[in-house]
């Protein structure tokens, strides 16, 4: 069968590339056309658009890049049509893919939607949208099966969180991280995003010298150099690029920005503190309409605060190296790795890849 995939950024990517990969092991004349990353690239398959012309995050940020975004949803169209896919496979980045979604509905391609869009936390009234264009729905948040049903009246398959797998994989693997370290490493997740890094980086970096006990290192991206090298300049800074695991596996602490990273770094049983910042515009639009009282997938599973997050004031030098400081000692690097346990738990152990690729290929 023919399938077009759908990923907007780093961590869509990955799910991708996982789903590519078992979809190969059942369909084994799957051809792809596909919107991701090196990760997808690496399956085979004809890469469309790369992740990095793709991710704006924020509100002003989505406006400032309106153009670019329009052009992209007209040209998606016009591919998908050339391609004429028997399955389209939608993989989060919802702004764009409910759109496109849309179009391809009234089109008659098949709609699958994999790790759903987040209505329980904002835009729940896309729900009506979801109901009329998605014909599929595999969630991976153990709360969302119950909430579409209970609150909407819809049936999704719930099929486990895809970083389980994932991680226990790679704690399993010789590590490949090449670096000479003679201090504890705190490693640092300034995001995948232009804009992210630009904010973050800066804001981190200033951290590192109340910290001479410790090595810190940046989990970067390798096509993403020039904008960490812009920020960087001449500083001697430790990077590491497409090894964020390998550097999760070293390290005593991280800072991290919100996203797939909190969860990654939580399950490598990593202490964290998450950190994030947009412009002031994004952020008070963000808090006139999101609903939920945390922005990282640790404490929004959990339902409480388990990791420590500074937003926007709050992510301050002064206040991460306060908690940092805090983090780092004993007893409180214990209790969270005690949370952390509860977590893997609840996430607990599908092999979620191949069992969505089950479903795609035989509903």
């Amino acid at each position: 069968m023919r399938y077009y995939i759908i990923a907007g950024e780093a961590s869509g990517d990955l799910h991708g590339s996982k789903i590519m990969e078992s979809i190969k092991k059942i369909d084994n004349k799957a051809k792809f056309r596909f919107w991701g990353g090196e990760k997808m690239k690496g399956i085979g398959g004809k890469i469309v658009k790369h992740i990095n012309q793709l991710s704006f995050m924020g509100f002003w940020e989505v406006l400032m890049n309106i153009n670019i975004i329009l052009k992209n949803i007209s040209f998606c169209k016009k591919d998908i049509n050339g391609f004429q896919p028997d399955r389209i496979i939608y993989i989060d980045y919802p702004g764009f893919n409910m759109l496109i979604a849309k179009w391809a509905k009234k089109k008659g391609f098949e709609n699958h939607f994999y790790i759903s869009p987040q209505i329980w936390a904002w835009k729940e009234s896309r729900i009506k949208k979801i109901k009329r264009d998605i014909d599929y729905m595999y969630v991976i948040l153990p709360f969302e099966r119950e909430y579409y049903k209970k609150k909407h009246n819809l049936d999704v398959h719930y099929v486990g969180h895809p970083l389980v797998e994932i991680i226990n994989k790679e704690i399993a693997k010789t590590d490949l991280l090449s670096l000479k370290i003679t201090k504890p490493v705190i490693a640092l997740f300034p995001g995948s995003r232009k804009q992210e890094i630009k904010k973050m980086l800066p804001i981190f970096k200033s951290v590192i010298n109340h910290f001479s006990n410790y090595e810190f290192i940046i989990a970067g991206l390798s096509t993403s150099k020039e904008w960490y090298k812009e920020i960087l300049k001449d500083d001697e800074i430790k990077i590491v690029y497409d090894k964020t695991y390998s550097l999760l596996k070293k390290s005593t602490a991280a800072l991290v920005t919100s996203g797939t990273a909190t969860l990654e770094t939580a399950l490598f049983n990593v202490p964290q503190i998450v950190c994030y910042k947009s412009s002031l515009f994004s952020y008070l639009i963000g808090k006139l309409y999101v609903k939920v009282k945390f922005i990282s997938l640790v404490n929004i599973i959990m339902d409480r605060e388990v990791v420590k997050e500074l937003i926007q004031k709050d992510c301050s030098k002064s206040k991460i190296v306060n908690e940092l400081s805090k983090l780092l000692k004993n007893e409180n690097v214990l209790n969270l790795k005690k949370e952390y346990k509860i977590l893997r738990e609840r996430l607990g152990k599908e092999k979620t890849s191949l069992k969505v690729a089950k479903m795609i290929t035989k509903i």
